[in-house]
């Protein structure tokens, strides 16, 4: 739940509009597909169960890196940064760093990540919510085809909100046509699931044959008084074997007669699952886009297959702050507006690495001695036909 109540039809400063319940009414307009809250609850359950994607995930969102916004306007700069620093967002984060990773990790998840940035009596920004899938849908303008509108969720209807400007929208690799996001884990749920089953059958085998169960057969003789005692002897073996194996002692076990002790599945062959897990995790990890080196998969490779690795690894990255960066964009400048500035905004990334930036130091100390070495031919070869007109 937001941080602040809803009074009224949630259109006072200070209240998220996604966070107040709407009475149940058709939308006009355009609609894409509804948002996909059964496959939103299927990738969290995927999370869930399967600790390498989930993994992955953060990873995403840290290696992603922080950023710094930069206002033209050098006198609203020391604001910019005290709003970026402070600004609360979802639970008891203050920062537009946070708010940041919240909505990438949830842009990951779903595929289409909804924020709306609550103001306050002067227009500022004073609170960002992320919403949950299951609060917002979307549609085209029936005015302007390019403009998004996002709706507060009323099960299969929208209830149009005011103030729309409010809301900052990113979709992840979204098809032709469509307003809603791909999730980065589509496609996973079947892969998962072998996955899952494999690794339910490992433990239920290890529960089988790991905890050594016997099978104590007792064959009475051929003499008639055997025959005669043979259950109270049975019932008295089994009563001497149960107490032997609930004994923390190491205990012996003497009976009389033909009594034969098997281990129970000790000839059965457990199915060798490395095979199977390496292609199953193989898929997934090349749909993560991540080295499996930092999802603790110790796979063979080499140390330039390392180095190409991590180059994609950048290319990824560069993409989703592609992504991010519109969002960070609009809700920095609607701070600043309502501050009277309407300069121009910056969202600086970190490098993502500090390799990195000694490679990019590097390959720009070479350019510039490759332009000097050009320069110097470009001057020798003017000279030398200088010289062979004064000849």
């Amino acid at each position: 739940m937001p941080l602040f109540k809803k009074q009224g039809r949630g259109e006072r400063a200070g209240v998220p509009a996604l966070a107040a319940p709407g009475r149940g009414q058709l939308a006009p307009g355009l609609f894409a597909a509804p948002p996909p809250l059964l496959a939103g609850d299927l990738f969290c359950a995927l999370r869930d169960a399967v600790p390498v994607i989930d993994a992955a995930v953060y990873k995403l969102v840290r290696l992603t890196g922080g950023f710094h916004a930069v206002c033209e306007n050098r006198r609203y700069q020391s604001a910019l940064d005290d709003f970026a620093a402070a600004v609360p967002s979802d639970g008891a984060n203050r920062s537009l760093q946070s708010f940041a990773d919240c909505f990438f990790e949830q842009l990951l998840t779903y595929g289409t990540a909804v924020a709306e940035m609550v103001p306050d009596e002067t227009g500022a920004v004073r609170y960002l919510y992320n919403a949950p899938p299951r609060d917002y849908l979307l549609r085209r303008s029936r005015t302007d085809f390019s403009t998004v509108e996002v709706l507060r969720s009323d099960g299969a209807f929208g209830q149009p909100v005011a103030h729309g400007e409010r809301f900052v929208y990113a979709a992840l690799n979204a098809k032709p046509g469509e307003l809603y996001g791909t999730s980065l884990l589509a496609g996973l749920p079947f892969a998962a699931s072998v996955l899952l089953k494999i690794f339910h059958a490992v433990g239920q085998n290890w529960e089988r044959v790991g905890n050594v169960r016997f099978a104590v057969t007792y064959k009475p003789s051929g003499d008639p008084s055997a025959r005669a005692y043979a259950r109270e002897r049975a019932e008295q073996i089994a009563a001497q074997w149960g107490e032997a194996m609930r004994s923390r002692d190491v205990r012996d076990f003497v009976a009389v007669g033909d009594v034969d002790v098997k281990v129970i599945g000790a000839d059965n062959q457990v199915l060798d699952s490395d095979v199977p897990v390496r292609q199953l995790l193989e898929q997934i990890v090349a749909k993560l886009g991540l080295p499996p080196y930092m999802l603790g998969l110790s796979w063979s490779t080499t140390e330039r297959m390392a180095a190409e690795q991590a180059d994609i690894l950048t290319t990824e990255l560069a993409h989703y702050r592609r992504v991010l960066t519109p969002a960070l964009l609009k809700i920095c400048r609607t701070h600043l507006r309502a501050l009277g500035c309407t300069d121009r905004v910056e969202i600086v990334w970190d490098d993502v690495t500090r390799k990195d930036a000694v490679e990019e130091a590097t390959a720009r100390h070479l350019d510039a001695q490759t332009d000097e070495i050009r320069a110097r031919l470009a001057s020798a070869g003017q000279k030398g036909e200088d010289h062979a007109e004064i000849v």
